[in-house]
């Protein structure tokens, strides 16, 4: 009975593989939107007759790098999610396997991801330094509360991070050396 339990524990993690199915889906929709803007900065900037000053297509261009950050953090969450906690991904000899791949586990993955969530901060904040005379004091001021809040929270998982590693390399080095 213990085993049967513990077979189907295991196979819960398949739960989340439709998860994964959803989040590239999503990842359909950020290229559906970059394309639908990408084609509005190339209509406005050629065909339009308006004249586009730098900051409007600065602002185009950087929601578009939003967008393409936004699609980079989905691809790490979906294959390194699913080969983390659903199912290894047989790719050995694929010549476009990604290289952060071979050495992904939760605490990498964690790192990745808060790198990331602090890139799209970051231009988010870029875009409301260009734009901030559209915007109120009190909005530029939480976005720059909750981007050094980003910060902090990445640098202290990383901390955390290191700490694990080294409790973990230490414990394997005293077991080592009781042997």
């Amino acid at each position: 009975m213990l085993n049967r339990l513990e077979t189907f524990i295991f196979w819960s993690r398949w739960l989340q593989a439709p998860l994964y199915l959803g989040l590239i889906i999503a990842q359909g929709a950020y290229v559906y939107l970059f394309m639908v803007e990408l084609s509005h900065l190339v209509h406005n900037l050629f065909f339009s007759g308006a004249q586009v000053n730098e900051t409007d297509v600065m602002l185009v261009v950087l929601g578009l790098i939003d967008v393409v950050m936004i699609a980079n953090l989905l691809i790490m969450v979906i294959i390194g999610g699913y080969e983390t906690f659903v199912s290894r991904l047989d790719l050995e000899n694929h010549p476009d396997q990604p290289e952060w791949l071979s050495h992904v586990n939760a605490g990498v993955l964690k790192i990745k991801l808060s790198t990331a969530i602090i890139g799209i901060s970051s231009i988010h904040l870029l875009k409301t330094f260009i734009n901030a005379e559209n915007l109120n004091e009190h909005t530029i001021k939480w976005q720059v509360t909750i981007h050094v809040v980003f910060l902090c929270s990445a640098l202290a998982m990383a901390w955390v991070d290191r700490i694990m590693t080294q409790t973990v390399v230490l414990g394997k080095t005293q077991h080592l050396a009781g042997h």
